[in-house]
């Protein structure tokens, strides 16, 4: 397996993405493993006209708990994008909180008919990612049955149970954040960074993944890589122990 690109500035490692990409982001839900320094890297290049796919898209400005920008002392989630005008759509399973006082930049974007908002369930959202990433084009599911999710969408009965037709999903550029890499990629997750970012990394053409730091593969128990370094294509860390 080849050594992988390990970098020191975020925003090198953003190199060469351009407006119209499709990016996934990573995280669960407030903090839960959102690779936060990438966000704001993509914030500051200001490319335009993206399709984000994320779980937990925008509570986390709304609700006060998050990672912090400590320059601005402000919650980040992908609010951000919305924020400075370079979304054009979001694929998502929670864009808002249910209490949303304030309303929330991607609401906000919705209603002024500047974004498109896609909402999935949570788990048809993870299948869908993880179906991308297994080369698997589509499969059948329950959830939704009864629902608006189920308007405009193809059904099936098996077993004289009626299912809905879901497509998979893939990006141009998954970004992602772990716990530990190693210099070919293997990573290491912590929490609840396991839920979107490991099907994620599997997804996309490009990804791209933030770690707390840099360790030698002689370091890495095999038992604990949570996604192998074939799916890896760049890393951004400022703690990097090889280099040392």
């Amino acid at each position: 397996m080849a050594i992988k690109e390990i970098y020191n500035s975020y925003d090198d490692a953003l190199e060469g993405l351009n407006n119209n990409m499709s990016i996934m982001i990573g995280g669960f839900g407030v903090q839960g493993g959102q690779p936060t320094n990438l966000m704001i890297a993509l914030r500051d290049k200001n490319i335009k006209n993206l399709t984000l796919i994320g779980n937990v898209a925008g509570i986390s400005m709304i609700t006060g708990y998050g990672w912090k920008d400590s320059d601005k002392d402000k919650i980040i989630d992908q609010s951000i994008f919305f924020k400075n005008k370079q979304v054009k759509k979001i694929i998502c399973s929670f864009p808002i909180p249910a209490q949303r006082v304030p309303v929330s930049e991607i609401e906000k974007s919705w209603k002024n008919k500047e974004s498109e908002v896609e909402i999935i369930p949570q788990g048809t959202l993870a299948e869908k990612i993880r179906a991308g990433g297994a080369g698997i084009p589509a499969f059948y599911t329950k959830t939704g049955i009864g629902t608006i999710v189920e308007n405009e969408k193809e059904s099936k009965i098996i077993g004289k149970e009626k299912y809905l037709l879901e497509y998979a999903l893939n990006a141009d550029v998954a970004l992602v954040k772990a716990h530990i890499a190693d210099e070919f990629g293997n990573l290491i997750y912590k929490g609840t960074s396991r839920a979107f970012n490991p099907i994620m990394a599997t997804a996309a053409k490009l990804t791209i993944v933030e770690v707390d730091k840099v360790v030698s593969s002689k370091r890495m128990d095999p038992e604990r890589i949570g996604t192998p370094g074939i799916y890896v294509n760049r890393i951004v860390s400022k703690f990097n122990e090889i280099s040392s």
